[in-house]
This record gives C-alpha cells, sequence and structure tokens, in this order.
C-alpha cells in the first residue's frame, strides 16, 4: 500500500516537477519494506516523503548542508505545538522551532503538489537573492 503511494507521488514528482528534480528515488528498509520517497533538487538539497499506515505523514524539505534551513509539514502529535490552529498538522518554517499552521490537504496527491510549488517558489527566491548578493 505505502509503495505504491510513493509510485504515484514519484510519477507526479518526475512528470510536473522536472524543473526542479534532477533524481527520484524509493528507499527501503533492510528488509525491503518502502520506508520513503526521495526527491533530489537541481540545487543539492532534497525532500524526503514519509507515510505510514496510520496515516502520519511528513514532508521534509533538507537543506542544511547548503543554508540553515529547515522546512517540513507533518502531523506528528506533539504537544508543544498544541497552540496551532491547524493541529496537529504543522509546518516548521525556517527552523524546529518556527512552527506556524499547515494548510496541506490531506489527500497525499495533492499535499505533493502543494508542498513542491512551495519549494519550487522558495528555491526561485533563493536563487535570485543569491543573484542580487553577487552583483552588488
Amino acid at each position: 500500500m505505502i509503495l505504491e503511494l510513493y509510485n504515484q507521488l514519484k510519477e507526479i514528482a518526475e512528470s510536473e516537477y522536472a524543473d526542479i528534480i534532477k533524481e527520484t528515488r524509493i528507499i527501503f528498509s533492510y528488509t525491503g519494506r518502502a520506508r520513503k520517497l526521495r526527491l533530489e533538487l537541481a540545487d543539492n538539497t532534497f525532500v524526503d516523503i514519509w507515510y505510514s499506515s496510520e496515516g502520519e505523514y511528513s514532508f521534509h524539505w533538507e537543506q542544511r548542508d547548503l543554508r540553515a534551513i529547515l522546512y517540513r509539514h507533518d502531523n506528528a502529535p506533539h504537544k508543544k505545538w498544541s497552540y496551532v490552529k491547524t493541529f496537529p498538522k504543522h509546518c516548521h518554517d525556517g527552523s524546529q522551532d518556527n512552527v506556524i499552521e499547515s494548510m496541506l490537504s490531506d489527500k497525499p496527491e495533492c499535499a505533493l503538489r502543494e508542498f513542491l510549488t512551495i519549494v519550487r517558489k522558495k528555491m526561485i527566491k533563493l536563487k535570485h537573492e543569491n543573484q542580487r548578493m553577487k552583483n552588488h
């Protein structure tokens, strides 16, 4: 079931976000269970997408090796974030402790599109900021 979902999300990512994605692969555990979907991005960062059969999820854009930024949407019910209006859904926006509402869809296919659209916009903004800094 999860492998089928990852394959479906992989296909969407490859066909609709080819401008920002270099490579996609499903990462398996040593027992052969599909653990997560990894999307290698054009800026040498990556997105990990994880779903459980119980409906837990995480969309995590890993970019700490390139810049000190964390960006993740998940629905882990940490009591620390219970003040967030969309709890247990929440977004770590820029850092682990900067938590805001998450408006990602509950449908995995829609959530993927929403998340990758945000990533694309942020990548474009970062690229423009870097070019502007180089020109000054």
